[in-house]
């Protein structure tokens, strides 16, 4: 998987962020909100993502929309990503979009080197996730969560409960004295991502300590 490095290639807070083509033709923006939001120096790390809906997804599902179904690479993934979260001296932090939101959340049930999660309109729809956060421990201190007050509003029935299922995150998370926030933010979930995103970073980052 490639990887592109921004920010301050010394610093000793690291940002994983998996992503697209579109992502990485925003991120310098992204990473500019996030300095205007926070003064913590960091350096992210963006993960190219090649098959979306194969590498960012834990266990395999039907496909939703389009024609092209879900796969179980997360853990490969999650491998690759762990390779280079491997220096005690830094404080680790993940962080996406849509599926590579949801991928952030479930990767911080399955390890505890991420110290924050930040969730921007991640695909909690996904199949099966509802009930997974429901019998697993998250490992992360800090969980940001946010979606458009939109993006419910769909035919899809599978895709229509992620607002049921962010709420119930939500309120599982806080009910086990994990510092959760939850943002809602104007639009569908074609928004603003780039700015979604950036919120998310900089709010765990402004909050590591809570």
């Amino acid at each position: 998987m490639d990887t592109v490095i921004f920010g301050n290639p010394e610093a000793d807070i690291v940002l994983i962020q998996p992503v697209d083509q579109s992502d990485l033709e925003m991120i310098e923006e992204e990473i500019k909100i996030i300095k205007e939001l926070t003064c913590k120096d960091f350096k992210l790390i963006a993960f190219k993502v090649s098959d979306w809906n194969r590498e960012l997804t834990p266990w395999s599902a039907p496909a939703v929309f389009g024609k092209t179904d879900f796969g179980d690479g997360a853990g490969d993934t999650l491998k690759e990503i762990l390779d280079v979260c491997t220096d005690g001296r830094k404080t680790y932090y993940i962080g996406g979009y849509s599926l590579a939101g949801l991928f952030s959340l479930w990767a911080a049930y399955q390890t505890d080197i991420f110290k924050g999660v930040g969730a921007a309109s991640p695909s909690v729809w996904y199949p099966g996730f509802d009930k997974y956060f429901l019998s697993h421990d998250i490992k992360a201190d800090t969980v940001y969560l946010s979606l458009g007050d939109k993006e419910a509003r769909t035919k899809n029935q599978v895709m229509a409960r992620v607002e049921e299922n962010i709420k119930h995150l939500n309120d599982n998370l806080m009910n086990n004295n994990i510092h959760c926030h939850f943002e809602s933010n104007l639009g569908n979930h074609f928004k603003d991502s780039e700015i979604r995103t950036a919120k998310a970073f900089a709010y765990i980052l402004n909050h590591q300590n809570k």
